[in-house]
């Protein structure tokens, strides 16, 4: 693989954390405009250099950096455009509910022990009253006159913690025209509910929802599992994989007659990785509810599951302790070794695997992987037809600096390395913690989201680059 180095070109700057960067052609427009979603609620679209407002969110989102000293993974997590928003000014919004803090569902730190087996196998209880925040996806339209206005409620889902519940949420495949909803598994650590292998929860799954169906239903309640929906939601909705932790979206490449399908899964305590399928077997909530009810297991041949909470990427997931007599080193012991067992060979192995500790030259410690994006474009040539993660910080980087990556895909999309982006930016003194990536359209232009804190409470500390050669 070559080296590639990039230069950053600024976009907009001064505004708070960056979830999501998209762009889109506004209706009646000739050109793409870019979209910027932050953490607290503002959209901001830039039309040639010139920045305004798109729609302002922040009353109808959860108050958020409050807790944590001000870390906090809630908000504005996704948005998306129809792929006739052109025509039908559609566009999708995934976030944190104003008014719906509640108590978690329980308040200890979680950390399982594989010697006491009461800490493995807990249960998600009294889910109306405990739980964190409920999270919600509707449908809003941009009306001929200019005016934004929902349109429905597309899901309301209760989440047990403040964490894991997905970033660039939600995004549309060109493949079947559907929205692609991507949650976490619902927080705390260690998934200790285990809700991502658990095939009627709606935490720790890729789902698809046709849109296409128009079914408004008034109030829609709020829920945890795929049978406590009103039927006719069941029916919008279909499950492409399971095994998620938390996710920073999906992508698709143009590949042949198809699609190459890119996703990440952030790590807990070893490793951060990157997915790769191209066929996949989605499973209709329909069939899973049927199948529940006749207390049998669906048909799953085919179907992608990412390992999660068995396996952490393409090691079974560990929980490491100090060990005395040597402090540089640390024994990992395996937490969920049953369940490791049982999905090792259902998993999906990875395509690109980067370690929080990687004794490997040219490589880097990671964080946590905030952006997962395909490339299609030939102004940066070494990165055509590759993908291009983000990571949070590099540990080793003072101040503290994020990581760009990459990784050629083979066409059987078999495991491969990956390389480090060199950015020739300066930023100075300041810290510039790399939280989200996009790109436009055709995929031919990325874009990179820096903030200059982990807390989102400190504010107005962001901005979006373009990537350039």
């Amino acid at each position: 693989m070559n080296k590639v180095k990039v230069r950053l070109r600024p976009f907009i700057s001064g505004i708070n954390l960056p979830t999501v960067i998209k762009t889109a052609i506004l209706p009646g427009d000739t050109i793409e405009s870019l979209f910027i979603a932050t953490q607290f609620g503002e959209i901001y679209c830039i039309r040639n250099g010139a920045a305004g407002t798109f729609i302002d969110l922040r009353a109808r989102i959860l108050k958020i950096g409050g807790s944590s000293g001000g870390y906090d993974e809630r908000g504005l997590l996704g948005l998306a455009f129809h792929p006739g928003f052109y025509y039908n000014g559609l566009f999708y919004l995934h976030y944190s509910v104003a008014g719906t803090q509640g108590p978690v569902a329980f308040s200890e730190s979680f950390n399982p022990n594989p010697c006491d087996p009461q800490t493995l196998n807990l249960k998600w209880t009294n889910r109306e009253t405990k739980y964190d925040h409920i999270d919600t996806v509707e449908e809003w339209i941009l009306q001929s006159n200019g005016q934004l206005q929902k349109r429905r409620t597309l899901l309301n889902l209760r989440r047990p913690f403040l964490n894991h519940n997905g970033v660039n949420s939600l995004n549309f495949s060109p493949e079947t025209g559907r929205l692609v909803l991507t949650t976490g598994d619902g927080g705390s650590a260690y998934d200790p509910f285990n809700l991502s292998q658990d095939m009627m929860e709606i935490a720790g799954k890729i789902i698809e929802i046709d849109v296409g169906m128009n079914i408004f239903i008034e109030n829609p309640p709020v829920v945890t599992r795929f049978n406590e929906l009103p039927e006719p939601v069941q029916s919008m909705l279909t499950v492409i994989a399971k095994g998620v932790r938390n996710i920073p979206g999906i992508t698709f490449q143009r590949f042949h007659n198809g699609y190459r399908k890119y996703v990440g899964n952030v790590g807990q305590e070893l490793v951060e990785t990157i997915f790769s399928f191209i066929p996949y077997k989605p499973i209709p909530v329909t069939q899973l509810i049927q199948a529940s009810r006749m207390s049998s297991a669906p048909d799953q041949e085919g179907f992608i599951n990412f390992g999660w909470r068995g396996w952490e990427g393409d090691l079974p997931t560990a929980v490491p302790r100090d060990c005395p007599a040597n402090t540089e080193l640390k024994e990992k012991n395996i937490a969920y070794f049953d369940e490791a067992v049982k999905t090792s060979v259902l998993r999906l192995q990875p395509l690109t695997s980067y370690y929080h500790e990687d004794p490997r030259p040219n490589k880097f410690r990671g964080t946590a992987l905030t952006g997962v994006q395909a490339y299609s474009g030939n102004e940066i040539p070494d990165l055509m037809g590759s993908v291009v993660f983000t990571d949070l910080a590099r540990i080793q980087s003072t101040p503290v600096k994020g990581v760009l990556a990459y990784a050629k895909v083979k066409a059987d999309c078999r495991p491969s390395d990956y390389e480090i982006i060199e950015v020739d930016h300066h930023f100075g003194s300041n810290s510039a913690y790399y939280v989200s990536l996009g790109a436009n359209l055709n995929q031919t232009r990325l874009y990179l989201g820096v903030y200059g804190s982990m807390r989102v409470a400190e504010l107005n500390q962001g901005t979006v680059f373009e990537i350039v050669p």
